[in-house]
């Protein structure tokens, strides 16, 4: 009796529960094995949680010794679970195949029951993929997510860096107003530097700022060319996880809703830095310090018991400057536009079209070869930098209002009108 629940003999199965095959009880102990709980497993692999308490119980699968109507292709398990996998469970070519080759013909419907515990299986496995654990120092998983997010009482769309270290579940995030490739770059230097160190690799999605090309069926990647600079720079190796397959870096995919529905939901900042401040501020004291579902444990704990001190250095390692080069044209405010944000050029330059350099945390403008103006980059939204100098000359500007100077009165006359008058003898 367990729970009130009557046990089923051994060996037996308990009435209305399907029998399970030998892949899924491999992978039921499997994630008992990585600590998931007896509730846990059932929900992932959609069985009763009885069936998962006789299967680790019996450490292992067990033969169904029930009566009942004969299975239509008992005694062809082994072909069947081969030839569902080889065409990638495709039924309809399984019934095709079992026609063909043992001469047994079955209706789609029959076929489809047959391969249904086939077919859990490999959801099931293709699930528990994402969970195996990484040792120490061995693997940072990097993603991107976007989210609304009421800033200055204006709704922006905040691209949210989002770094987990694989052993340690560990978090770093950083706000950006773009995901372009420095974006990414600025976020792993920042995720180093907030770790201490460097892992032996970093696991990203296949985005086009950091894979040229990645073939589904040989798995071959062509990492983008400044990419592997940035990767040679650090001291890591780049991993591209499979083409439409994300949840092989599931660790940073739960990451990232992790940070959307704690971190932000809800909130309201005054500012993009106050934004900053407070992600600072809610990874030290919220995602570090909260016990792990699946570790156990708190993720400060677990990094500074084993993964800090395999974590490669980084003091002595400068950043790796991400330069991007644009081409803007100057407009009529003396401004041109970068990531949103103006900034003041001088304006002798309105209607020029002139080259802009974003390196680190510079905005660099030249034209003909000659640089004309120089800014701290804005990391906001529809910021306005301005430099005087770019404005003197400009007709209003600087300039105190002109006053007229008052008209001098006119000289009185010296004798009435009358008196010339009456000295000629009467009027002309």
């Amino acid at each position: 009796m367990v729970d009130g629940v009557q046990a089923a003999p051994r060996g037996e199965v308990p009435r209305r529960e399907v029998m399970r095959t030998p892949d899924e009880v491999a992978a039921m102990l499997r994630l008992k094995s990585l600590g998931w709980g007896i509730r846990r497993i059932a929900k992932e692999l959609g069985c009763s949680h009885m069936t998962v308490r006789r299967y680790v119980a019996e450490g292992g699968w067990v033969t169904y010794r029930g009566r009942g109507r004969p299975r239509a292709l008992s005694g062809h398990e082994e072909w069947l679970s081969d030839c569902f996998r080889r065409h990638a469970g495709n039924a309809d070519v399984v019934r095709q195949e079992l026609e063909r080759e043992k001469g047994i013909r079955l209706s789609l419907r029959t076929v489809e029951r047959e391969v249904a515990p086939l077919r859990r299986a490999l959801e099931a496995e293709a699930r528990a993929t994402v969970r195996f654990e990484t040792p120490p120092g061995k693997q940072l998983q990097i993603d991107f997510g976007e989210r609304r997010v009421m800033i200055s009482g204006v709704s922006t769309k905040v691209f949210l860096f989002v770094a987990t270290l694989g052993y340690s579940r560990r978090l770093h995030v950083r706000p950006f107003t773009n995901e372009r490739q420095e974006s990414w770059f600025a976020g792993i230097e920042s995720a180093f530097r907030h770790f201490g160190g460097v892992p032996e690799e970093v696991l990203f999605d296949n985005d086009r700022g950091l894979v040229s090309h990645h073939d589904r069926s040989t798995r071959e990647v062509e990492f983008n060319a400044r990419f592997r600079a940035f990767a040679r720079h650090w001291g890591f190796r780049p991993r591209a996880c499979a083409p439409f397959r994300a949840r092989t870096k599931g660790k940073d995919e739960r990451g990232v809703g992790y940070v959307k529905k704690n971190a932000i939901a809800g909130r309201c900042f005054e500012s993009w830095s106050a934004l900053e401040a407070h992600l600072d501020e809610w990874t030290r004291e919220i995602a570090d310090n909260r016990v792990h579902g699946t570790t156990g444990e708190m993720p400060i704990a677990r990094f500074l018991r084993a993964e800090a001190a395999v974590l490669r250095p980084i003091a002595g390692v400068p950043p790796f400057e991400a330069a991007r080069e644009l081409v803007r044209k100057v407009g009529a405010d003396c401004a041109i536009e970068v990531d949103s944000n103006a900034y003041s050029v001088p304006w002798r330059l309105i209607g020029e079209s002139v080259r802009v350099v974003i390196a680190g945390k510079m905005v660099r403008v030249s034209h003909g070869g000659c640089e004309v103006a120089v800014h701290e980059r804005r990391t906001g939204r529809f910021e306005r930098v301005t430099n005087p100098a770019h404005f003197e000359g400009v007709v209003g500007f600087r300039s105190k209002a002109m006053v007229a100077p008052a008209r001098a009165p006119e000289p009185a006359l010296l004798r009435p009108l009358l008196e010339y008058e009456q000295l000629i003898g009467g009027r002309w």
